[in-house]
């Protein structure tokens, strides 16, 4: 990996406690924490660069002329990748051969396929691109929603025409104020049964007591990567509810990671202090 260049420097201050004093004009959290509420006290902040997809809420505290910048893209495959991976598990009974496995039982059982089967991936972003590729592949019929309509993508409006019909939905949606609870009561009962649904965007999207309910009912299945509660509490009921593979929050969590995150910074911070148009604007001044 490149360094920084000489002329840059920096401050380590893991968003807790006080901010650090001096101009800071570029600040950049720790992935997966930070404390959004002191960033106004960073004196000459202009650049809030998330190293997650999501904006985990700090688009509540940009300050005013501060730019808010996601990693978009960084994260995509490998999310993409679980994803993936949750569908092809259930859909060819992999938790049910590995429980057989460990009771030594010769236990064959007729699973089902990919091929054909539709899919609908609500958020049309890196991480559902990617995972549309991969998923049409192996002969999935694939439907994207997003936010806005365009050629080919469908929009929340049009969910209680395209449920009845999906096999498999996967979540990658950020979390916003139309995505909370997306996920409750009415949403799962308009799928058919023997459905699947993947979860790797925010737990918020869910309603997971609702969620539980069509699980233990046997209708649905699921894989989980995200949740309410970060760490899932022990004798939380996901923990023994049927039908659900979860994985603790750990999409991102592969090989090589850091130096990918650490690729995009570097070349994001050239762009600042060179005057070049920033990538992944969300919010604040362009």
């Amino acid at each position: 990996m490149q360094p920084l260049p000489d002329e840059i420097a920096t401050v380590v201050w893991d968003g807790t406690g006080a901010p650090p004093g001096g101009r800071i004009e570029f600040f950049v959290p720790p992935f997966g924490v930070g404390n959004a509420k002191a960033t106004p006290a960073l004196s000459g902040l202009k650049v809030i660069q998330l190293m997650s997809a999501g904006l985990n809420r700090w688009d509540e505290f940009v300050p005013e002329g501060v730019t808010l910048c996601n990693a978009s893209g960084v994260h995509a495959s490998t999310t993409a990748e679980l994803a993936v991976a949750g569908v092809l598990s259930l859909l060819r009974e992999l938790p049910y051969f590995a429980d057989q496995q460990r009771a030594a039982r010769w236990s064959q059982k007729q699973a089902g396929t990919l091929h054909q089967r539709r899919v609908l991936i609500i958020g049309a972003g890196a991480i559902g691109t990617r995972a549309k590729v991969a998923l049409e592949a192996l002969g999935g019929d694939v439907t994207m929603l997003a936010r806005t309509r365009r050629p080919g993508v469908y929009v929340l409006a049009d969910l209680p025409e395209l449920l009845p019909t999906m096999r498999v939905v996967i979540l990658c949606v950020p979390e916003t104020p139309s995505t909370l609870g997306l996920v409750d009561a009415a949403f799962l009962a308009a799928l058919p049964d023997d459905s699947i649904v993947v979860n790797i965007a925010r737990g918020s999207i869910v309603v997971t007591d609702d969620l539980i309910n069509e699980l233990n009912t046997g209708r649905i299945r699921a894989l989980l990567d995200v949740f309410d509660d970060e760490p899932l509490p022990a004798g939380h009921p996901l923990w023994t509810t049927p039908n659900v593979l979860l994985t603790p929050h750990v999409a991102s969590l592969c090989e090589g990671w850091q130096e990918r995150a650490f690729s995009f910074l570097r070349d994001q911070v050239v762009r600042y202090v060179t005057g070049q148009p920033l990538a992944n604007v969300v919010a604040g001044p362009r």
